[in-house]
C-alpha cells in the first residue's frame, strides 16, 4: 500500500505540498522603535520559527550588536535599518520580499 501524505491526503508520489510550501510569499518587515531608556532597535518581524534562531544569530555576528529571537520577531540592538535588507539578502532570503518600513 502506498504512502499517504499526511498534509493532503495525496499519495507520496502526486503529493505536492513541498512545492506550494517553498512558493508561499513570506512578507519580511524590519523596522526601528524605542525601547527602555530611549533606546532604539530593530525589529523584523515575519521569519520563519524554524530559521529564527539561526537568522538571528546570524544578523547578530554580522553586525557585531545584541538581540533576541522570540514570539517569531526578531529583536536587534541599535538603528539597523540601513543594512538589513542587504544582510537578509545575503543570507538567503528574497530581496523583494523585505520591507524596510519607517514605522518607528
Amino acid at each position: 500500500m502506498p504512502e499517504i501524505c499526511p498534509k493532503c491526503g495525496l499519495i507520496k508520489d502526486i503529493c505536492a505540498c513541498d512545492i506550494l510550501e517553498k512558493e508561499e510569499v513570506q512578507r519580511i518587515v524590519a523596522y526601528t522603535t524605542k525601547k527602555k531608556f530611549k533606546k532604539l532597535v530593530t525589529v523584523i518581524e515575519g521569519i520563519d520559527n524554524a530559521k529564527i534562531e539561526d537568522t538571528a544569530k546570524e544578523l547578530k555576528q554580522k553586525l557585531a550588536c545584541g538581540g533576541t529571537a522570540k514570539d517569531g520577531v526578531i529583536v536587534l540592538q541599535g538603528d539597523h535599518k540601513r543594512k538589513i535588507k542587504a544582510l537578509l539578502a545575503s543570507i538567503g532570503y528574497p530581496a523583494e520580499n523585505i520591507e524596510v518600513s519607517a514605522r518607528a
